[in-house]
């Protein structure tokens, strides 16, 4: 962890998850900060792709819940390229 090229630098210090309001897919400002500190890892550290997954729980229909986590996780996609990382280094779950 101590290593600041490595995923768990990565996961402890930068952070590895953004997490969204209920019921919504628009990015917070705490969201937009922590992934500008993703992405200039990202651009620093260019060995590395990234996965983007998105969740939700499980209060509306599965249906709801696969869409609202594919809306998020293209919210992250988009905010992480406007930052500069090619979308060829991600990918989207």
């Amino acid at each position: 962890p101590g290593d600041p090229t490595s995923p768990q630098y990565f996961a402890q210090a930068v952070g590895d998850r953004v997490l969204f309001q209920v019921d919504q897919s628009t990015l917070t400002p705490e969201a937009q900060a922590i992934l500008r500190g993703q992405a200039q890892w990202l651009l620093t550290n260019t060995d590395y792709l990234a996965v983007i997954e998105g969740h939700a729980d499980e209060r509306g229909t599965s249906e709801y819940n696969v869409a609202l986590g594919a809306r998020r996780a293209n919210a992250v996609r988009e905010f992480l390229i406007a930052q500069g990382v090619p979308d060829s280094r991600m990918r989207t779950i």
